[in-house]
């Protein structure tokens, strides 16, 4: 229930939430995906023994399944809390939990409940937009600005663009190449998960790119005309003469002494602070390594699409990350008149993300080495270990230099694997202090270091296949979305037709609009809330008054800026991880070592894969077989294979008969030991050259890269390692399913070895299917086979899919994806 500001509602309100003597369920609004973590959280004021509880059909009213209610530690004036897990429900449907006489909203389990929530934020970042807003539909700050602390101060330089940082319309470099950065990141992960309905001003209508890449170049022309050339950096726009009420950015009135410019302070690497206030600065490389990252970043995710565009961002990395060894130390903004200001104190952590990234886009072993020396000086980022903080005194709140440089080296190496679950560890300590086990310190910008750990659990599970923090990254994730003590999402607009904040401290929600996909602040101590009580004025009644505790409070309330102002990194910062659950990798998939082993098994598709490499007797009988049954399949060939003019008729008939075509690997590797799995035999470096020539391939034979984005390995053998790398690349990995045995089919008759006729293969895969089926199975069969193997499984191909088609299966191929 949306909540609204009216006295009289307000008091029915309180009633609603305080439930029956201030005991509620909690849960995750927004849902819960089928194979998730579930679990909600019981509170209440009064003494009550739980023993279980129920998952009732909301439509029914039946009670589907009873789980038992674990005891928790109390929190506060809630005696009696429970956390009520309830996994083991994988049935897509809309539940109501009732336990102690009580109910919870009604919430849905379905493989869909993220979809189209990271798109969803960028809502925000379009209202944030400075220069042209699509919001207002009208431009501000076109007079941006003059230049400070330089040896041209008050010449005018053109820095408009970006965004407005919050509620404010401030602009920093370091929450906005933050920004940049994450949003590249969620693209190059998940671009599956993003849409296209706006184009590149903001306005709706498609315009042939994801709108998340529309936002990340909104982003990058700014810090483009921050950095304008070599050695020259800018900081900030604008300082907190901006804090003047409430009004729309293109009605902006503060003076800078310069009519409607604005200064815009250079890098120095020296304390500024034009009035009574100044910062604590000691250097560039925080500012330098941010601009470094996310330029290197932008590099890779161009290079296909716009190669020279990529090559001049590349070079910005590469100069931007100079310029930050040459002046090491911390950037931070300036305050004015007030004495407030980003104190980030931290710097390698920005340094070494450049170093990686740098080495993830040129492949030079020295940006690798530089990223080890500069990550080994802060193992943890120093929040995570923190009761308290100044404000964003850590910053980045998650450093994905750790993520990058686990990725780059693998199993090789797992020191920065084990310096991102040292960071998980210090969290759990505190999260299992309350019943909803959240971890973060409640310091201004809670939300933010709540998106922080559920990115960095996230990755660390994927990266080393452990899932020991699997609990903590649901809880922290649940409690963004509803699963706290207020009961309340902390994104505006999301759900739809749930409790949000309506009163965020914002001029657009004074002027009666909304700041729609906008993360908020989040929780604060109750001490920082008493701390900040002069400077914060509650406008009305608090309806969460009965829920406000000592570890936290949250008011929704534009007089409170301390928990209910969005940010605009804090927003950019979650679409990373809203886009991993909407990813194809949600739903009802099997993943085994970070690949896609089986596709959708609630539904009665088969997807069929052939592989090409130095055999190819078979292809043009399947390919006629295929013709005749009307099926498209899935090819992947190496680049040997498509380099050789003997393939070339074969390939232009798969391209002419829309068959998939897709990455085999160059000269078909072995990625790791058959016996030692999770080793490597080649190196981040070695495996992307080697696609790289693989879609060089691909490419000339006019495939491209864009319509090839699904790998199977060679020799279908990888590990998490490869896996990762990929998905940093791009590349979704695929591999085929267990159950039949037909990739077995390149097996001969010798003494050292097994051999399966092809009347083995088809009678194990008659009797897998009829007793488990094949729902979203990925089945392999080899087109071309040692010459010592004369019992051709191919030349059964149209038995196989008569067998198939009569069970009822369609199929399917990965040009969907």
């Amino acid at each position: 229930m949306k909540k609204l500001v009216f006295a009289s509602v307000i008091l029915l309100l309180i009633s609603c939430r305080n439930m029956v003597e201030n005991t509620a369920i909690r849960i995750n609004q927004l849902g819960y995906r089928p194979d998730d973590i579930k679990t909600a959280v019981f509170i209440s004021t009064k003494k009550i023994r739980l023993d279980h509880f129920d998952l009732v059909d909301a439509a029914s009213g039946n009670v589907i399944r009873t789980f038992n209610a674990l005891p928790s530690e109390p929190l506060d004036q809630f005696i009696s809390c429970y956390r009520l897990p309830f996994t083991g429900l994988r049935s897509s449907g809309t539940y109501r939990i009732e336990a102690g006489k009580i109910s919870s909203p009604a919430f849905r389990i379905g493989n869909d409940v993220y979809d189209g929530t990271a798109d969803y934020l960028l809502n925000y970042m379009r209202q944030q937009r400075c220069g042209y807003n699509p919001w207002l539909k009208d431009s501000c700050h076109m007079q941006d600005g003059y230049e400070i602390y330089g040896k041209g101060d008050s010449t005018h330089i053109d820095a408009t663009g970006g965004w407005h940082d919050a509620a404010d319309y401030l602009q920093y470099v370091a929450t906005s190449a933050n920004a940049v950065y994450q949003m590249l990141f969620a693209f190059s992960e998940n671009r599956i998960s993003f849409n296209d309905k706006y184009g590149a001003n903001g306005l709706p209508g498609a315009d042939g790119t994801a709108d998340v890449l529309n936002e990340i170049n909104w982003g990058l022309e700014w810090l483009l005309k921050m950095n304008p050339r070599k050695g020259v950096m800018y900081n900030q726009i604008a300082d907190d003469r901006d804090h003047i009420g409430f009004r729309y950015p293109d009605k902006d009135t503060a003076n800078y002494g310069k009519g409607r410019e604005r200064p815009v302070y250079l890098c120095t690497g020296k304390p500024q602070g034009v009035f009574k206030y100044v910062n604590r600065a000691t250097g560039i490389a925080s500012t330098a390594g941010k601009f470094a990252s996310a330029f290197a970043k932008a590099s890779e995710v161009y290079k296909t699409s716009d190669p020279e565009y990529s090559g001049l961002l590349l070079q910005k990395a590469r100069d931007a990350f100079e310029y930050g060894l040459a002046n090491p130390g911390a950037c931070q903004t300036a305050p004015c008149r007030a004495p407030y200001f980003y104190e980030e104190d931290n710097w390698t952590d920005d340094m070494e993300l450049a170093a990686v990234e740098l080495y993830n886009s040129t492949g030079e072993q020295g940006y690798l080495d530089k990223a080890y020396e500069f990550g080994k000086k802060e193992p943890v980022t120093p929040w995570m270990g923190s009761d308290t903080a100044r404000h964003y005194q850590w910053y980045p709140f998650v450093n994905m230099g750790h993520p990058g440089i686990a990725r780059a080296n693998g199993e090789k190496d797992r020191t920065f694997i084990t310096y991102m679950r040292r960071g998980l560890d210090t969290v759990r300590i505190r999260a299992e202090k309350n019943p909803f086990l959240v971890g973060v310190p409640f310091i201004w910008c809670s939300n933010n270091l709540v998106t922080a750990f559920i990115t960095q659990a996230h990755l660390y599970a994927e990266i080393s296949g452990d899932s020991s923090y699997a609990e903590l990254e649901a809880a922290h994730r649940d409690w963004l979305f509803g699963c706290n003590p207020w009961g309340t999402s902390m994104v505006v607009g999301l759900p739809e037709n749930g409790d949000y904040p309506v009163n965020s401290h914002s001029s657009y929600v004074i002027k009666g609009e909304q700041v729609y996909g906008g993360l908020v602040d989040g929780p604060v101590y109750s001490s920082i809330f008493r701390a900040h009580a002069k400077y914060v004025a509650l406008t009305h009644g608090d309806p969460y008054a009965a829920f406000q505790t000592r570890m936290a409070n949250y008011h929704d309330d534009i007089g409170d800026y301390t928990s209910n102002e969005c940010t605009m990194d804090g927003t950019a910062c979650l679409v990373y991880y809203l886009s991993e659950l909407a990813n194809i990798g949600n739903g009802n998939l099997v993943i085994d070592h970070g690949a896609v082993t089986r596709m959708d098994t609630t539904k009665r598709n088969i997807w069929l894969c052939f592989t090409g490499h130095d055999l190819n007797d078979g292809f043009e009988h399947i390919i006629s077989v295929l013709k005749d049954h009307r099926i498209k399949a899935s090819f992947f060939l190496t680049g040997d294979f498509i380099r050789d003019k003997a393939n070339a008729q074969t390939i232009k008939r798969l391209k002419t008969e829309a068959h998939y075509i897709g990455p085999h690997s160059d000269k078909h590797l072995l990625y790791c030991p058959w016996e030692k799995r999770d080793s490597l035999l080649v190196t981040r470096t070695e495996f992307l050259k080697d696609l790289d020539r693989n879609f060089q391939a691909l490419c000339a034979a006019g495939i491209s890269r864009k319509n090839s984005s699904v790998l199977m390995p060679p020799y279908e053998w990888y590990n998490d390692s490869i896996s990762s790398w990929a998905k940093a690349s791009g590349l979704r990995i695929i591999n085929l399913s267990k159950g039949t045995i037909t990739s077995q089919d390149w097996t001969y008759p010798r003494k050292d070895g097994a051999y399966f006729t092809s009347d083995s293969l088809m009678k194990n895969l008659v009797s897998y299917e009829s007793k488990k089926t094949m729902n979203g199975y990925i089945l392999l069969i080899h087109p071309g086979t040692d010459p010592r193997r004369t019992d051709k499984f191919y030349n059964r191909l149209d038995e196989v899919l008569n067998y198939l088609e009569k069970k009822g299966y369609s199929f399917r191929t990965f040009s969907e994806i």
